[in-house]
């Protein structure tokens, strides 16, 4: 081997690994985006006082920004230069990113909803009155002016929200090269058996972006949003109350700035590689190399006439595309893939968005604790799972037919674990009106007019507001007007309320008849059962990682080498649409009808919900998951006889085949050399 073939081959690998370690770094720049807007979705929803439903559009609107330019870049883009169109769109996303931070520097501070304005005076020696029997608040549960209405929606910023859609459909927009142009330019220059492992390193460094972006979600989740800005010790809640907004807009600020950073090797990488391994055979482009398995798993009719490497106009390419698109979608395991994959992503993606906000409802737990649950606990398994996939698929030399015999034992394996969990759960918080009477009789009610009764009527209470008040025997009032308090002590977050005259009627009563600010916690019991339920948890996202790897192997070995980059990207514009879009409103419209007390804006008008029912929640959200869970398992087994029929049909061809050509050289052995002879004669390149 000569020393510049070397130094051939030597550059090549290094900037192909270049390309793994960049392409590495972006996914998980992307992903720690994903993973703290999904952090932050109920910092973004009280912050903005929008419901669930709507929340899911705003957090759709990534997958809105993909459908926008998926179809054309993945076409296109894999015919110009894939690695800057990645760095182009990682420009984008950030851009996206700091859009989203910006409503936080346009709008005015944070005003939380309150029943009272709290004394804040150290040794204040006015005492405050909740229970207000001297005075009406009837007026404020009437309808304000339509134009006050107006004015003070404007000054409080309460379309601000629109910035977060626009600067996520952006992301979305910047965040389509990576896939599949990324995916495609990798499995196009590497090793035959490297690819797998490449792509679970992908996915392993890209599923360490969630984590750290739910870790950074659930530390300032317990950051005032207004930090720095307005004087801490006159905030009268704390991190745990369903009011509190933590500083949501600093991640996107931070995510912005990374993205950028991975941006810049891209502009510094070649538009193609020598393929990895065959450097000193040729110094032509490999785009259109495939596996030997990947050749023999396809028909025939694309086999050839593919190595041809002439330069394409931009009208040869638009004239080819609608034919493209019908020969991918003629291919019938191809169509399967897509459907399985956009089943499994609804359930993915409509759990993902919902389950923090699923264990503080039903397990009690701050915002800022499920997050960093999750960060620590769910998404290390997920990577996890992710390596060893790949591992086994390497380790074993899995084709087609073994990675999707792993892939629909994962789907199942999690499945079990998914069923399990509806099993360990905690009831309704203790509220009195909502969840039980005030007599500490079981009730579920989402009428305001539950919240009265012969305790509080002659205070004049609002029912309006989420101002939640603790007593000593457990039970939380929505407000310390609606608790019939009458006296209060301290400051600030410190405040406690005196001679509470509900708290005196309740079948357990307190040892006093004082309560102080915030909502009780749960009963010791509900602890244990969240360990069981993340236990549980936990294990069931390492087996549905396990099958992420040979489900990806499935599919690029299922479509033709051609149509790589155009399949990739048809499915990850459709599984977006139909399942990146969709799930987080109709989860998000459906959580909606269990909410039991809805909060008010600041300018009047249903606000964000403060309190759901608990049973109602678990049984719509574990409900729609594990329904679309059972249908993509039975999906996947469709698929796989599929698969299964298509691998025995080829074999037995192929088989025919060597029976055949092994006949002929048998019976007619003698003509073939003589034939042979006679046209290397006369120069004739055809044999038989």
């Amino acid at each position: 081997m000569s020393v510049e073939s070397k130094k051939t081959r030597e550059g090549c690998c290094s900037k192909l690994k270049l390309f793994l370690v960049s392409l590495a770094f972006m996914y998980f720049s992307k992903a720690f985006g994903g993973g703290y807007m999904k952090s932050s979705i109920t910092q973004i929803e009280r912050r903005f006082d929008i419901p669930s439903s709507l929340i899911g559009v705003i957090d759709g609107s990534f997958e809105m920004g993909n459908l926008l330019v998926i179809a054309f870049v993945s076409y296109f883009g894999a015919k110009l230069h894939r690695p800057r169109l990645i760095g182009i769109g990682c420009l984008i996303m950030a851009t996206g990113s700091f859009i989203v931070a910006l409503p936080h520097f346009l709008q005015g501070p944070y005003k939380y909803e309150t029943s009272m304005s709290h004394n804040t005076q150290v040794n204040g020696s006015e005492n405050l009155l909740p229970c207000l029997s001297n005075h009406s608040l009837t007026e404020k549960d009437e309808t304000p002016d339509v134009a006050a209405t107006k004015a003070c929606e404007k000054a409080a910023g309460s379309s601000m929200w629109i910035y977060v859609f626009l600067g996520n459909m952006l992301r979305g927009i910047g965040e389509t090269p990576s896939m599949p142009l990324g995916i495609s330019y990798l499995d196009d220059f590497s090793r035959q058996e490297n690819t797998p492992f490449y792509l679970a390193c992908i996915y392993t460094t890209g599923m360490l972006g969630p984590m750290a972006g739910f870790m950074l979600g659930s530390y300032l989740a317990k950051t005032y949003v207004d930090i720095g800005f307005v004087d801490l010790d006159s905030i009268t809640i704390t991190y745990k109350d369903s009011r509190w907004v933590g500083a949501w807009w600093l991640g996107f600020i931070a995510n912005g700035a990374l993205i950028l950073l991975a941006s810049i090797p891209f502009f510094f990488l070649p538009k193609s590689l020598p393929k990895q391994g065959e450097e000193d055979s040729s110094n032509k482009s490999t785009e259109l190399t495939s596996w030997p398995e990947q050749e023999n798993f396809l028909p025939d009719e694309n086999q050839n006439a593919e190595d041809k490497e002439k330069t394409v106009t931009f009208k040869e390419m638009v004239k080819d595309f609608i034919p493209s698109l019908k020969r991918l979608f003629r291919n019938t395991i191809f169509s399967m893939i897509i459907l399985t994959n956009l089943v499994a992503v609804n359930a993915f993606v409509g759990m993902i968005t919902f389950i923090p906000k699923f264990m503080e409802q039903i397990y009690g737990q701050a915002a800022s604790r499920a997050n960093f649950i999750i960060g620590i606990m769910n998404l290390p398994a997920v990577a996890l799972g992710f390596i060893t996939g790949g591992f086994v698929l390497k380790r074993f030399k899995l084709g087609v037919v073994g990675a999707a015999r792993v892939s629909i034992a994962a789907s199942l394996g999690s499945f079990c674990m998914l069923s399990l969990q509806g099993f360990f759960h905690c009831g309704n918080a203790d509220v009195a009106g909502l969840t039980v009477a005030y007599e500490g009789v079981t009730q579920v009610s989402n009428n305001p007019s539950s919240l009265l009764a012969p305790c509080n009527t002659g205070c004049s209470c609002s029912v309006k507001h989420w101002d939640p008040v603790c007593s000593y025997n457990g039970m939380t009032y929505a407000s310390p007007c609606l608790a019939g308090c009458q006296t209060s002590t301290g400051t600030g977050k410190a405040m406690v309320f005196h001679n509470c005259t509900c708290i005196g009627i309740s079948v357990t009563p307190a040892a006093n008849m004082s309560a102080v600010l915030g909502q009780c916690p749960r009963r010791s019991e509900c602890d244990s059962k969240f360990k069981i339920y993340m236990a549980l948890s936990v294990l069931g996202a390492f087996i549905s990682a396990c099958g992420g790897t040979p489900g990806y192997i499935v599919l690029l070995r299922s479509i033709q080498p051609d149509l790589k980059s155009l399949a990739l990207g048809m499915q990850t514009l459709i599984v977006r649409t139909l399942g990146g879009i969709p799930p987080p409103i109709y989860f998000g419209a459906l959580i909606d009808q269990a909410c039991l007390k809805w909060g008010t804006k600041q300018c009047g008008g249903r606000g964000a919900c403060r309190l759901y029912n608990a049973n109602m929640f678990r049984l719509t959200f574990l409900g729609l998951v594990i329904g679309l869970s059972i249908l993509a398992n039975m999906l996947w087994g469709v698929l796989y006889v599929k698969i299964v029929k298509k691998q025995k049909k080829l074999a037995l061809r192929d088989q025919a085949k060597e029976n055949g050509a092994e006949g002929k050289r048998l019976s007619n052995g003698h003509a073939h050399i003589n034939i042979v002879k006679h046209r290397e004669e006369t120069n004739n390149e055809s044999t038989i």
